[in-house]
């Protein structure tokens, strides 16, 4: 009989182990999987039985060219990427600045500003909501796909982020810089951002999400049906009186390609950077 050590799991705890992983799989997955199955499925299928299949009797890809057919949703995309690359360019160089200036620079009241981005995070985004779209309309911005962007342009979560990742990074590199004669753009660029990729990435990813599912702000920002978003334009699939899950189904399917082409891309970095540690040897 073999022993087994203090950190050897019995069998009955692995099976418990893989009892949890299966169960929190199945919540995580088991929607996006009948959605997908859903978006697939003919019209001849029931999808309202009490036992609907899991498997599509006759598969399709009818619902995906129906749903180009009922709303312009190519136009709806682009309107969603235009508002997310600016969200994403906006987090990536203002969180980043702001991220270093708090980890590496020294200046007075850099405390108070800690403070104050602290103190942002404890408001719901929804107390702030009317103030933003008062200053969105005094800027002239109402109605244009830069008003929705611009709230989310940078993010004090992710400036807190950036500049957890900063402080990450050993003082003697930015030290050996400065002696060199470096400046503190020169440090952020050289030595900063090499030894930051990993954050950098998450921080992309999740500026993305966010700003390709937001549905609440563009709702109230938007009034011409041209500029809406994706999130907003795909309430159209919602008829009045009748609404047809199938093709609901492919626009969520539509909607969530990007997402997985941004993630499948910057993923690695995330992923390497997190094994290499925040510098690396």
């Amino acid at each position: 009989m073999t022993a087994r050590g203090f950190n050897t799991p019995s069998p009955a705890e692995r099976a418990v182990r893989y009892l949890l992983l299966a169960g929190v799989l199945l919540l995580t997955i088991g929607p996006f999987l009948w959605q997908l199955s859903t978006s697939l499925k003919g019209p001849g299928e029931d999808v309202y039985t009490r036992t609907p299949s899991f498997l599509p009797a006759d598969p399709t890809l009818e619902n995906y060219a129906r749903v180009a057919d009922t709303i312009p949703v190519w136009t709806y995309a682009a309107n969603s990427l235009a508002v997310a690359a600016i969200a994403v360019a906006g987090n990536v160089l203002g969180a980043t600045a702001a991220g270093y200036a708090l980890a590496r620079l020294r200046f007075r009241g850099a405390r108070l500003v800690l403070g104050a981005f602290l103190a942002t995070l404890v408001l719901p985004g929804e107390v702030t909501i009317v103030s933003q779209y008062v200053t969105i309309r005094s800027l002239g911005l109402a109605d244009t796909l830069t008003g929705v962007a611009l709230p989310g342009a940078v993010s004090m979560l992710n400036v807190l982020l950036m500049r957890t990742a900063f402080r990450a990074v050993p003082p003697d590199l930015d030290s050996a810089a400065l002696v060199d004669g470096a400046n503190a753009w020169q440090r952020l660029v050289h030595v900063g951002l090499p030894n930051v990729r990993g954050m950098l990435s998450v921080v992309v990813i999740f500026t993305f999400i966010g700003a390709w599912d937001d549905f609440l702000w563009p709702l109230i920002v938007l009034t011409d049906p041209d500029k809406y978003t994706l999130t907003v334009g795909l309430q159209y699939l919602n008829g009045t009186f009748s609404a047809n899950p199938r093709l609901i189904a492919a626009g969520t399917m539509i909607a969530f390609l990007p997402i997985v082409v941004v993630f499948a891309a910057l993923q690695r970095f995330f992923f390497r950077g997190v094994e290499e540690g925040a510098v690396k040897g």
